[in-house]
């Protein structure tokens, strides 16, 4: 199927925890356009939206943790970001609200593709910081 996106390095930021929860919530994405697609159980579409909708939630909570105990200086503005996302993907439980068929995969694939950009883009721009912070906590650790 097209619109099912594989886990590839470039999504990753270098740290196992956040690697992981990234994963997951492409799993959630791909799981949850086979369902559309396939014209599954609208239930299973709902319940995956609400669970794309909480995980995302801990998974940004996680990364702004890590970002805010090392001092990422764009942290407020990264945060405002994960923020957008939370309230579009709310829009998707909204949508279904009445009727899960008001949700077009469209709409699916639009959000799911913010969130790979997210990764690709905006996430990158941190990966030298926490490697940064790495390094000199290995030097420190060394003396």
């Amino acid at each position: 199927m097209t619109n099912i996106i594989e886990w590839d390095e470039k999504y990753s930021v270098d740290e196992p925890e956040l690697d992981e929860c990234r994963k997951q919530l492409m799993d959630m994405f791909n799981t949850l356009i086979e369902i559309k697609t396939n014209k599954g159980d609208t239930k299973d579409v709902a319940n995956l939206i609400t669970d794309i909708n909480d995980f995302s939630k801990i998974f940004f909570s996680k990364e702004e943790k890590i970002l805010g105990r090392k001092g990422y200086p764009d942290l407020d503005t990264h945060s405002k970001i994960h923020r957008r996302f939370i309230k579009k993907a709310i829009g998707l439980r909204r949508e279904i609200a009445e009727d899960v068929d008001n949700l077009a995969i469209e709409d699916i694939v639009e959000l799911r593709d913010w969130l790979i950009t997210h990764f690709e883009a905006t996430d990158a721009l941190f990966i030298p910081f926490l490697r940064i912070h790495r390094y000199v906590d290995e030097c420190e650790n060394k003396k």
